[in-house]
């Protein structure tokens, strides 16, 4: 059974982190810690050999990591998922959404010593925009880009030319994975405008990060980071509980009481994540709808979000984005667990006797592989047999990513239209349920060219509808971020878009002691 394997591994998991904290005698920072701002370590969760310092595609989430601290967007999200100026002092647009004028803000500087000017924009926007392969979360826009009509103004001001309105451009902007880079960069040397500079990089294993110290916004205190792979939560524990680390995101829920009595303290921040279930809806079974609505109702995400996240999070309600002004999940009816439904509907697509295979990774993140664990034993109720596989992340985020029939992921806090823009369209980047619901898609395409606010909520509202009645995702919970941080650091607080502030380390600082 599920419950005592989890507890076992709770209690494996607390007395290894208990036992490494009593044999190093740690109660909070060591001399050695409070008198050195020289290196900051961070313990990220996953990585693999494909991991990544390209600032337009990163997957996995210590290449979110690494790219939040060398390159920057023109705007940017504030820790309550408001947009707020970036690289950009502004970005304005003409009546109806198709031209875009950018202008930079002054004595901005890459980490080669080069001010930042409207050509590297162009360049920037030139590669993300790039039709053969876009970055995903400009891969919407890529399509109605007129890059043979936009210039360069002056040496602050960029004027992008779109084919047609897109009215959430400035949204889009915001994202992490859209810095703005030279005219010249060469991912094999990563220069950015970044608070810190790529030093060593070590795919899988570790990268190093000096100070930059030109850097236009708040500078660093800690001359270096290093931000460490983990694909084992024990691991990570012990590192931050032994001083080899100062924060970790993705901490166990369940061992937050246990770090804070040894020298750390949870960060705990409210957040749109969500660690789907991922349905297929072009193969079998879950091609039928009936069998996708099935699924959905044999999830107990009371249940999940108790155990699995260990009640940090909220139940939800198979659609994503709460922080959207468009949001209707609590305007719907929550679907609850209704095992005799479930049978019936697959009674009805023929799949009374069904067997699947539900393909995750403790890459996804904490609650990942315990959700699908839990879920497990709710499908046999329902007659449902489920063979749990759980992959290396090097795998899981392999070659067959995205194909993976039955699988779960992890989504960061977004907005409603850039999420789907990811994974909601055919030609998105990260379309794991291959979704293509014409309906859908001419709902959210007469979104994105509508200016007017109120009209685009009732269209996005109407496509949510559609995701809610016959989606390919089993969106269970939002997921509370819980990361932590020793107590010979401060300046983190919670934020609902990334793990740790943002993953904004220039705002760390000692505690002097």
């Amino acid at each position: 059974m599920h419950r005592p394997r989890v507890l076992t591994r709770r209690r494996a998991l607390q007395g290894a982190a208990l036992g490494i904290a009593a044999a190093t005698g740690l109660s909070g920072c060591t001399t050695a810690q409070a008198n050195s701002t020289a290196m900051l370590a961070h313990g990220a969760t996953g990585g693999s050999l494909k991991d990544s310092l390209d600032p337009h595609f990163p997957v996995t989430i210590p290449d979110i990591a690494r790219v939040r601290q060398l390159y920057e967007p023109l705007l940017r999200y504030d820790t309550q998922m408001k947009v707020q100026p970036g690289l950009a002092e502004s970005i304005e647009h003409n009546a109806d959404g198709t031209i875009w004028t950018i202008r930079l803000r002054q004595d901005v500087t890459f980490h080669n010593g080069k001010s930042v000017r409207a050509t590297d924009v162009e360049a920037s926007l030139e590669r993300m925009l790039d039709p053969k392969n876009p970055a995903p979360f400009l891969s919407t826009v890529a399509p109605i880009a007129n890059l043979k009509s936009s210039r360069v103004l002056d040496e602050r001001t960029y004027q992008l030319h779109l084919t047609q309105p897109y009215a959430i451009l400035d949204a889009m902007l915001a994202s992490y994975p859209l810095g703005i880079i030279p005219a010249d960069f060469d991912p094999r040397n990563p220069v950015g405008t970044g608070p810190f500079r790529a030093d060593v990089f070590v795919p899988g294993q570790r990268s190093v990060f000096t100070r930059y110290d030109d850097y236009w916004d708040t500078r660093a205190t800690f001359d270096a980071l290093t931000i460490i792979d983990f694909t084992d939560d024990a691991a990570k524990v012990n590192a931050l509980l032994a001083g080899q680390v100062q924060s970790i995101d993705n901490l166990p829920g369940y061992l937050s009481e246990a770090v804070d009595s040894q020298g750390a303290t949870a960060l705990v921040s409210q957040t749109g994540a969500w660690i789907p279930f991922t349905m297929r809806v072009d193969v079998q079974p879950f091609s039928d709808v009936r069998v996708r609505q099935a699924m959905r109702l044999i999830a107990d995400r009371h249940q999940m979000v108790e155990q699995a996240l260990n009640g940090f999070g909220r139940v939800a309600n198979d659609l994503h984005s709460p922080f959207d002004p468009s949001y209707i999940g609590e305007q719907l009816p929550q679907r609850e667990q209704d095992i005799d439904q479930a049978k019936a509907l697959l009674r009805q697509a023929g799949q009374s006797d069904l067997r699947i295979e539900l393909t995750t990774s403790t890459a996804v993140g904490a609650g990942g592989v315990e959700s699908a664990s839990l879920f497990v034993q709710q499908a046999a109720k329902a007659g449902v047999k489920v063979r749990l596989r759980v992959l290396d992340g090097s795998i899981f985020y392999g070659d067959q990513y995205l194909s993976w029939p039955f699988a779960q992921d992890f989504w960061e806090t977004r907005l409603y239209l850039p999420q789907v823009a990811a994974c909601g369209l055919k030609g998105s980047p990260y379309n794991e349920t291959h979704w293509n619901d014409p309906q859908f898609i001419e709902l959210v395409t007469t979104a994105n060219r509508t200016m007017d606010a109120r009209r685009r909520t009732m269209l996005l509202q109407d496509a949510q509808r559609i995701e809610h009645e016959r989606g390919g995702y089993i969106v269970w919970a939002f997921k509370n971020q819980v990361d932590a941080y020793s107590n010979s650091v401060t300046g983190l607080q919670p934020a609902r878009q990334l793990p740790v502030s943002d993953y904004r380390f220039n705002l760390v600082k000692p505690v002097q002691s």
